[in-house]
């Protein structure tokens, strides 16, 4: 399986890619996984809705060039469906199955994703009502996606 996470914005903690890097390396029995960054849109504190929105139209449109045809995209938003680990595990076995070997996991910016992306998308996960910050849902992103290929094999997991 080929997995992509197309993320807004460059990761600068180095704690944190310190932690999706051991993730990574760890899938690399399961799966090819690539992290594409791309750029965020500089904008002041304090913005308009208007501007808001096209803050994220202009984010979304960088998004979408990263994304190929034939991938299945899953958004991750907030309004979106909360999976458990277990739920997470039976879609990408049932993806791999029906031979979607290509999935594309979109994490969005500070403000969330655009409405093209969002129509793009496969399916939108929520990881939890909460709201986190953009660079911290790749770690738990990749551990997710981790613990999902263990469960599939068999493999013991940490609950």
């Amino acid at each position: 399986m080929n997995i992509s996470i197309v993320t807004v914005g460059k990761l600068k903690e180095k704690y944190l890619k310190n932690g999706i890097n051991e993730y990574i390396k760890r899938l690399s029995s399961y799966a090819k996984v690539e992290i594409v960054e791309v750029p965020d849109e500089k904008a002041p504190e304090q913005l308009s809705e208007a501007e808001m929105l096209q803050v994220k139209e202009k984010e979304g449109e960088r998004i979408l060039t990263k994304v190929s045809q034939d991938a299945y995209v899953i958004a991750l938003a907030i309004e979106g469906e909360m999976w458990g680990s277990e739920k997470l595990a039976k879609e990408l076995d049932k993806l791999a199955t029906y031979g979607r070997s290509k999935v594309t996991f979109i994490i969005g910016g500070s403000l969330g994703l655009s409405a093209a992306v969002m129509q793009r998308a496969d399916a939108a996960l929520s990881f939890s009502k909460m709201t986190f910050p953009h660079q911290l849902m790749r770690l738990f992103l990749v551990e997710q996606v981790y613990r999902a290929f263990r469960i599939n094999r068999g493999e013991p997991y940490h609950k």
